[in-house]
């Protein structure tokens, strides 16, 4: 799967939050009992366009072929990649075809698929779901929620007092996440997905480290403050970088086409699920381990996901769905 589909969801994501900053920025000066009311009432127009645009969208090309609409797929691929419309129909057709058999052989095409990977799952289809929950459980334990939602918070905590410098300093953070999205999206298939997700690893493991140490401060400073606001804003970009965009990306390039939408939907669940358990215990968790305490254990887990990342993850750049099974065969 070329990287820009993927890409661009997160980086239209990344532009609604930035969107939010910028509103929050522009209503500050309402009154509160006003302020809330006008965010609220402009955040409720993109479902609006999302509905329209939902209306022209194309059905998937890989289930119209699990349904035997053979000639609406190939009309979808006419429009996605003209140039390879029929091989690509060919290979998604002998890729739902092959693994049919086996996949209900539990009763129901359903059951079989959650027996195939969670009863007695191959090595195979283990690992690949290792690889596909795993990456998503990591993008969102590193904690970049933590900063998307309460860096003012963070900013406070630095030294920073003034209200208009803390959401200008917000909305730099929603700046910097939406250009290295965009970083990432020209950069991942002429780089690859496993080296730009082992430097976003690494790079975010530092800089998470670097925003606990300049938190550690006894006395802040200007200086402190303006170190405090540059670590967090280069670990927005180390993750923007690999794990922002890439981790959906990468899961959805491996999971086979049989076992794609209950994998999906598990990867999901547990992504969204490690995503609530961040921002839900993120206060409780700076009384407790104080605020740097917090930053040094999302840096722990950003370096744990460097190790996942480098033992677990071969390349997929340039690889089709239906290759993936030989891939993760390999090992």
């Amino acid at each position: 799967m070329h990287v820009r589909m993927p890409a661009i969801l997160q980086m239209f994501i990344n532009v609604g939050i930035l969107l939010s900053y910028v509103s929050n920025y522009a209503f500050a000066g309402l009154p509160v009992h006003t302020g809330w009311r006008v965010m609220f009432a402009v955040g409720a127009l993109p479902p609006v366009f999302l509905a329209a645009g939902v209306l022209a969208m194309p059905e998937s090309p890989r289930w119209l072929v699990m349904r035997g609409r053979y000639g609406e797929a190939r009309a979808v691929l006419l429009r996605t990649t003209p140039a390879e419309a029929d091989l690509r129909l060919q290979e998604i057709k002998e890729a739902v075809e092959a693994p049919r058999a086996p996949a209900d052989s539990g009763g129901g095409g359903g059951v079989g698929v959650w027996k195939e990977m969670l009863w007695r799952p191959t090595k195979t289809v283990r690992r690949i779901l290792v690889c596909a929950i795993g990456v998503l459980f990591f993008q969102q334990a590193s904690g970049i929620d933590a900063i998307v939602l309460y860096s003012p918070l963070v900013f406070q905590k630095s030294g920073m007092s003034s209200n208009s410098a803390i959401l200008g300093a917000t909305v730099a953070v929603g700046v910097v996440k939406t250009c290295f999205i965009l970083v990432a999206t020209l950069l991942s298939d002429c780089v690859g997905r496993r080296p730009l997700l082992l430097a976003s690893a690494a790079g975010s493991a530092a800089t998470l480290a670097s925003v606990a140490l300049t938190l550690c401060v006894g006395s802040t400073s200007t200086v402190s403050t303006a170190a405090c606001v540059a670590s967090v804003l280069a670990f927005v970009a180390a993750f923007s970088v690999g794990f922002g965009p890439l981790a959906p990306t990468y899961s959805s390039e491996i999971i086979p086409l049989r076992l794609r939408a209950q994998g999906t939907g598990l990867g999901t669940a547990v992504n969204r699920l490690t995503c609530a358990l961040v921002t839900m215990t993120f206060i409780s968790l700076a009384d407790w381990l104080t605020m740097p305490g917090c930053f040094f254990l999302y840096a722990g887990v950003a370096a744990a996901a460097f190790v996942f990342v480098y033992l677990e993850l071969p390349e997929t750049s340039g690889r089709s769905l239906e290759d993936m099974h030989e891939l993760f065969a390999a090992k």
